[in-house]
């Protein structure tokens, strides 16, 4: 597996690794569980998973040409491995209940998925750009990497915060 998406399956199931039911359900008021955030991360690998097939279909790039905001949002984020709070997730990664057990149950099978798939593309199209990311515009296979690590480890720190508030005697 590719060195990124080894640590971002490393550090998440760190940040979750013996929580009970409960503990994964509750969350402030307004805001996502645990479980939520797990189920967003879950949808957005089975969504790249998705683009990548359409990808690997075509057998060829399904990327777009960037724009200058595009450029500036994936210099924020790649360049500097930061991502930025307050932007609402697309609706096709909203958590919308699947099942709790489900989702940890498949998450690490998903990013392993994700992975071979993208490294499928890598293969058939090249190292150029392959497909387009709904906020930071075309992306190459590392570059789709790179974010999802970058996205999975602002969860992360999400669900360590959760994790301490729902810590018995808090």
């Amino acid at each position: 597996m590719d060195p990124c998406l080894e640590r971002l399956h490393r550090e998440l199931e760190a940040s979750y690794r013996g929580m009970t039911s409960e503990q994964l359900a509750s969350g402030p008021s307004g805001k996502w569980s645990t479980a939520e955030v797990l189920e967003h991360l879950y949808l957005t690998y089975t969504g790249t998973i998705k683009g990548f097939s359409r990808v690997a279909e075509a057998g060829k790039s399904l990327a777009t040409r960037s724009s200058w905001t595009h450029r500036g949002r994936r210099m924020v984020v790649l360049g500097m491995s930061y991502l930025p709070g307050g932007r609402k997730s697309p609706e096709v990664a909203r958590p919308r209940g699947l099942p709790t057990e489900q989702v940890l149950s498949e998450i690490a099978g998903k990013i392993g998925e994700m992975d071979a798939m993208i490294g499928i593309c890598e293969q058939k199209v090249g190292r150029g750009k392959l497909l387009d990311h709904p906020v930071l515009g075309p992306l190459t296979a590392a570059q789709w990497r790179k974010f999802h690590l970058v996205h999975g480890l602002h969860h992360v720190k999400q669900i360590r915060a959760l994790r301490k508030r729902a810590a018995p005697g808090n």
